[in-house]
């Protein structure tokens, strides 16, 4: 289907030429992260480093205007420095010292790095919008995200994430080496200086929370709920899946299936939609038995073999 000119299209693509900037040849990833955030989930980038994971997210806060914040994690990273920490003030109480996650976009740098205790430090945050330091609540700014880079398992200083935070992450995404063409342009565009730094604000934090709340406004039919709900139960019956993919994979394919509708210029989901989405918000939630993992079959191919067994209803 065409895509049909709406402001939203008008204003992601004005988003994503900039972007196109700094980064070359990634155009659909880029798409997958604008769509991720228009949804207000979250990114796992999985990748090894040097491809410009880190890079792709700084650009992205500085087109939509948003204060972005960074931790490089380390196995010496506490949860406070996460969180934020309580400090006494003259006259007696305590004052709360913001942490790193106390800003529109937070970026997780080589998140599997950090010890099960600071990766945990962000559940709160990515699942209720806020943090609790010391028994008081303290929210996050609106609109927030959070892109985590982690190195491929196995790296050095390297562990899994915990299962409870994979599900969390509403899409995950891969880079990958830049083909020749796209490398010598990311050289030739870097002669007079970083085009990082050129990048300028094209959107309010306020425009791009109206956004948000037109891709929630979308139209999902009970049809089109129905397909989705179907595929994600068949994950949980798949004799190579040990673990299938819980309810918030059924509201992250529907909350990304409506930012692709609204991408592509509609107010409403269609199941092709869906289909497009399917694979990439539920792909990294799924546990495998061990034949399978043995067998060399990936989540990614049992969600293909999903999709051809569930059937895909047509709308009147």
């Amino acid at each position: 289907m065409q895509t049909q000119e709406t402001q939203i299209t008008v204003q992601a693509e004005q988003i994503l030429a900039q972007v196109r900037k700094v980064i070359v040849g990634k155009d659909q990833a880029l798409l997958w992260v604008l769509a991720t955030l228009l949804a207000r989930g979250h990114i796992l980038m999985e990748d090894i480093p040097g491809v410009g994971k880190t890079t792709m997210a700084v650009a992205f806060s500085r087109v939509l205007g948003l204060e972005c914040s960074r931790v490089q994690f380390t196995p010496d990273v506490l949860p406070s420095d996460v969180t934020g920490y309580s400090v006494p003030v003259s006259g007696g109480g305590m004052r709360y010292q913001p942490g790193a996650v106390i800003c529109n976009l937070f970026l997780a740098d080589e998140l599997n790095r950090a010890t099960s205790r600071t990766q945990s430090a962000l559940l709160e945050a990515m699942e209720e919008g806020h943090v609790t330091v010391d028994g008081v609540e303290h929210p996050l700014p609106q609109p927030f995200m959070v892109i985590a880079t982690q190195n491929p398992t196995g790296a050095a200083g390297t562990q899994l994430l915990p299962d409870s935070q994979m599900d969390r992450f509403t899409i995950r995404l891969q880079l990958g080496y830049p083909a020749l063409k796209e490398e010598m342009a990311m050289v030739m565009n870097r002669q007079e200086g970083n085009p990082l730094d050129a990048l300028e604000p094209l959107l309010t934090r306020q425009t791009l929370v109206q956004m948000q709340q037109t891709v929630a406004e979308t139209y999902v039919g009970e049809v089109v709920v129905g397909y989705i709900v179907r595929l994600i139960d068949a994950t949980r019956h798949h004799a190579s899946v040990l673990r299938g993919a819980s309810p918030r994979a059924t509201l992250s394919v529907t909350a990304v299936a409506k930012a692709v509708a609204q991408l592509r210029g509609r107010d409403y989901v269609t199941p092709k939609d869906v289909r497009e989405v399917f694979s990439r918000t539920v792909a990294h939630r799924l546990l495998l038995t061990p034949q399978a993992i043995s067998e060399g079959t990936t989540a990614e191919s049992i969600l293909q073999e999903i999709m051809k067994s569930v059937p895909q209803p047509a709308l009147r």
